[in-house]
C-alpha cells in the first residue's frame, strides 16, 4: 500500500546524522557535502565545544562579581566560534581520516570517502571556516587571542592520536574544552586557577563522553588497528567511567570554589555548586543506562551529554545574579 511506503532517504545522508536533520531537507544542494563535512547534520558536537566555553565566562564572572556588554558578546562570539572551528576540526579530522573512514561502517558515507567532495574542496571549505573564526577571535582580550592559536596545536594533533595512542580521547578533551580557558581568560584578562580546574573537569567530562561514543566503533576500530579508551578499558568500561564521572564533579566543585568562595556569598556559591551535583547525578543517570554492546544506547547517551553540560552553565547564571 501507498501509505507503507518509506520516505527515502536524502541522497548523501550521512549513517549517524540525525534523521531530518535541516542540512539534508533544507540546505541548498550545493552546500550540503560541506555541511555535512563541519557535522552540521549532527550538532551535539559543537555543544560539546561551545558548553566548556560558557562554564569558562560564567567562572569568570563569578569570580569578578561583575558583567557588562561585552560579555554578551564574548557568549555570543563563543558559539559562533564553536560552531566555526568544530566544523573546522571535523573538516582536518575527515582529510586525515578518509582512509579509515571508508573501512568503517559508520563513516563511509561521510563526505570525503563517499566521494561527496575532493580533498582540494575540503581544504579551501577549512580555510574558510578558520578565517571566519579568526575575525571573531581578534575581537576578544590579548591573552584569549594568544590563547586561541595556542589551541590549534592540539587541534591539529588530534587526528593522529588514535594511532599512536590508547588515549585519544585525552587529545580530543585537551582540544575541546579549551574554551573554558579562553572564555575565562577573555572576561578577566588573566589565566587562573579556577579556569585550569574547569579545564581539567572538562577534560574528564570528555573522556567519559567519548568513551561511549567510541564503543560505537570498537569491533571496526580492531580491525583495522585504531586505539580508543573503548577498545583499552573492554569490559572495564563502567569502572572507568564511575571515575571519570566523581574526578569530573570533583574537579568542577573545586574550579567554582576557587573562584566564588572569595568573592561571592554563601548562596551564590551554593547553587553554583549545585551545578556541578546535579550534572554528576546525570553522568550517574546514563551509567544506569549503557550497555557498551548496544551502538544506539551508546550513541543516545553521547548525545545526552548537552543536556549534562547545560546543567551547570544554569546554575552558573543563577549564581552570578545572585
Amino acid at each position: 500500500m501507498a501509505g507503507d511506503a518509506k520516505t527515502p532517504e536524502p541522497r548523501g545522508q550521512v549513517a549517524d546524522a540525525v534523521r531530518g536533520n535541516w542540512v539534508d531537507r533544507r540546505a541548498p544542494t550545493w552546500s550540503r557535502p560541506y555541511l555535512r563535512l563541519s557535522r552540521a547534520d549532527r550538532p551535539i558536537g559543537t555543544w560539546l565545544l561551545l558548553l566548556p566555553c560558557w562554564w569558562g565566562l560564567l567562572l569568570g564572572i563569578g569570580e569578578t562579581s561583575g558583567f557588562g556588554w561585552q560579555d554578551g558578546w564574548i557568549a555570543l562570539g563563543t558559539a559562533a566560534g564553536a560552531w566555526l572551528m568544530r566544523g573546522a576540526g571535523c573538516t582536518w579530522n575527515d582529510i586525515t581520516d578518509r582512509k579509515i573512514d571508508a573501512a568503517v561502517e559508520r563513516t563511509r558515507s561521510r563526505p570525503l570517502p563517499s566521494g561527496q567532495v575532493s580533498v582540494q574542496q575540503a581544504l579551501g571549505w577549512l580555510v574558510g571556516q578558520s578565517l571566519v573564526a579568526l575575525v571573531i577571535l581578534l575581537t576578544f582580550h590579548p591573552n584569549a587571542i594568544l590563547l586561541g592559536f595556542v589551541a590549534l596545536a592540539p587541534v591539529a594533533i588530534y587526528p593522529f592520536a588514535k594511532r599512536f595512542t590508547w588515549w585519544p580521547q585525552v587529545f580530543l578533551g585537551i582540544a575541546f574544552n579549551w574554551g573554558a580557558l579562553l572564555a575565562y581568560t577573555a572576561h578577566t584578562g588573566h589565566l587562573g586557577w579556577p579556569a585550569v580546574a574547569l579545564y581539567l573537569a572538562g577534560i574528564s567530562w570528555t573522556l567519559f563522553y567519548d568513551t561511549i561514543y567510541a564503543h560505537q566503533d570498537k569491533e571496526d576500530d580492531a580491525l583495522i588497528g585504531v586505539k580508543s579508551t573503548a577498545r583499552l578499558f573492554g569490559e572495564r568500561t563502567l569502572p572507568w567511567l564511575r571515575g571519570f564521572m566523581i574526578l569530573t564533579v570533583v574537579l568542577l566543585t573545586l574550579a567554582i570554589i576557587l573562584a566564588f568562595m572569595p568573592a561571592r556569598p554563601m548562596l551564590s556559591l551554593v547553587v553554583a555548586l549545585g551545578g556541578a551535583w546535579f550534572m554528576g547525578w546525570h553522568m550517574a543517570w546514563q551509567l544506569r543506562l549503557l550497555d557498551t554492546e548496544n551502538p544506539d544506547i551508546c550513541l543516545k547517551l553521547f548525545r545526552s551529554n548537552r543536556n549534562a553540560g547545560l546543567i551547570p552553565v544554569l546554575f552558573l547564571a543563577v549564581a552570578v545574579l545572585v
